[in-house]
This record gives C-alpha cells, structure tokens and sequence, in this order.
C-alpha cells in the first residue's frame, strides 16, 4: 500500500510538471471550428501536439498513424504493470466510447505503452483484450515511444531497478485525436465516463 501510494504521489507530481506544457487561456473564435467544444488550449495552438508516428500493434505488425487514426480515438500513454492509474483511466475510456457508441458515434480506444522493455505485443493485446473488444494497443522499440511521447508532449520516468516489478511515473491526460484534425484536446482523469463522452461527442459533431 505504502508503494502504492508513493507511485500515486509520484504520477500526480509529474501530471503536474507536465501539465506546465498546457497553458489555459482564453482565445477568440477565428477559424477554430472546435471554439465552442474547448474548456482550454494548448499554448501554441492544438496543431503543436501530435503528429506522425510508427509503432507495433498487438498483432507485431509496423503501423503508423494513418493506419491508427481510422475513426475518432482517444489515446492514452500508461503501461500494463502499472498497479492502479492506468486500469481505472482506460476503463474509464473504454466505458466512455461505449457510451458514445450507444449514441451511434465509434470511437476507438487507443494504448500506448511507455513501458517498451516489459510491454511486448502479446503482453498489450492481453491487457487491451481486458479493457475494451476495440482497444489497440501499441508498443514499439525505445526510440519509437520516445518519438511518439515527445511528439504528444508526454512526460515520463522508468524507475527500472534491474528487476521484473519497476514503477513508471507518467501522466495521464487522455488525447482526442480527429483522421482529418490530428490532435483536438487532451482531458484530465477526473472526469467521469459520461462527461468525457460529452465532450468528445461535441468535437466530434464540430469536425
């Protein structure tokens, strides 16, 4: 428990540096088509997060974006090992897209590993088969995740001691990405399942 709650302590200190990276303010409508759908902006507009990237899905397959970003997703960074935050914040995705899905709105449920030493393939399509029927999971060498991460401006430690049961501090925002908008707006943990698809559901009638 007592490690527990420091990996708690740990991830909600990172979430907080990284958070530095999203500057809330106020801006104008212009050509915003989503002006209307944000609570806030990232400095320097959305168009400076996200973008290309090539990892290995469950099936060992090279993928990009392209063939990723099909439909609207929500995805999020974590790690299969990780004893707490991680399954409540894509549990609390999967059963947002369910909602959405009654809605007649898809959304897929996008996972990617920060944890490419222990995240092999066969271990992401075990957890993601877990989470969500829809879910893909993607992993990749080291190189690959520090692209994507950095692309997506996700900040991340391994605490690996040389052993199978390492912590990973990491943040968990979770990324609306758009086929034809690339990234959206990225949404905080503590939102419950129906106030996310809320808000996805209005970016995704504004696209």
């Amino acid at each position: 428990m007592i490690r527990i709650a420091a990996l708690s302590a740990a991830v909600a200190a990172t979430a907080l540096i990284g958070a530095t990276a999203y500057v809330t303010f106020s801006q104008s409508a212009g050509n915003d088509p989503f002006h209307s759908c944000r609570t806030s902006v990232v400095a320097g507009g959305s168009g400076t997060i996200g973008g290309p990237f090539t990892l290995v899905n469950t099936r060992s397959e090279t993928v990009t974006d392209i063939d990723v970003i099909t439909q609207p997703s929500i995805v999020y960074f974590g790690y299969t090992f990780c004893p707490d935050v991680c399954p409540l914040d894509t549990v609390r995705n999967a059963d947002s897209v369910d909602i959405l899905s009654e809605r007649g709105r898809q959304v897929t449920p996008v996972f990617i590993s920060v944890d490419p030493k222990r995240d092999t393939p066969e271990v992401l399509a075990e957890f993601t088969s877990l989470i969500h029927d829809q879910m893909i999971g993607l992993t990749g060498t080291p190189e690959q995740i520090q692209d994507v991460t950095k692309a997506y401006r996700v900040v991340y430690r391994a605490h690996d001691d040389g052993t199978d049961f390492y912590l990973v501090d990491h943040m968990t925002f979770s990324y609306l990405v758009l086929p034809d908008h690339g990234f959206v707006e990225f949404f905080r943990n503590d939102l419950s399942p129906e106030a996310l698809a809320n808000k996805m559901e209005c970016f995704i009638k504004a696209a």
